[in-house]
């Protein structure tokens, strides 16, 4: 993508950057799901994977709004990919509980991303006087925040206690 020239320009950008940031996403939850130990996070890890499909149609329905068809690939989401393939993927982690703590908080960082990512865009939508965008970020926002919130109760209440011992 060209350098912004205006904010819409903004707007679709940090869109088609969040666009290529949940499909890096949806990916390395899935392979997290799959290594998480505690059958809570698993299936959490799972249901997030189907929210962030949902948050992705969403996306492209926006940009399409806007004439826009193209993602941008996003090195920020790239980079907390490789962090989260590294420490909870390839890790020679022994323990299930320290895995589980590990995925939980290398999926928040993903989370926090995609707030910032999301928010950023929101108040974009709003300048551009697009409430119907800013309603639909708004959900995918507080979808995300539920998430987050989600798996730090699993972790506060037994993840975290079971990687202790």
């Amino acid at each position: 993508m060209s350098a912004p020239e205006n904010l819409k320009d903004c707007y679709t950008g940090e869109l088609a950057d969040s666009w290529s940031a949940n499909e890096q996403m949806k990916e390395i939850v899935e392979q997290m799901a799959k290594k998480a130990g505690d059958p809570k996070l698993r299936s959490r890890l799972e249901k997030a994977v189907k929210g962030i499909d949902e948050h992705t149609r969403t996306i492209k329905q926006l940009l399409e709004d806007c004439g826009v068809s193209e993602k941008e690939h996003c090195k920020g989401m790239e980079g907390l990919v490789k962090e989260a393939r590294k420490h909870a993927l390839e890790a020679d982690i022994q323990d299930n509980d320290v895995r589980d703590v590990v995925i939980i908080a290398q999926f928040q960082r993903m989370c926090h991303y995609g707030i910032c990512g999301f928010g950023t865009a929101k108040a974009f939508a709003e300048a551009l006087k697009k409430s119907d965008h800013v309603q639909k970020l708004d959900t995918i926002t507080e979808h995300i925040y539920d998430s987050d919130e989600n798996l730090s109760d699993l972790a506060e209440r037994s993840v975290n206690l079971g990687a202790k011992s």
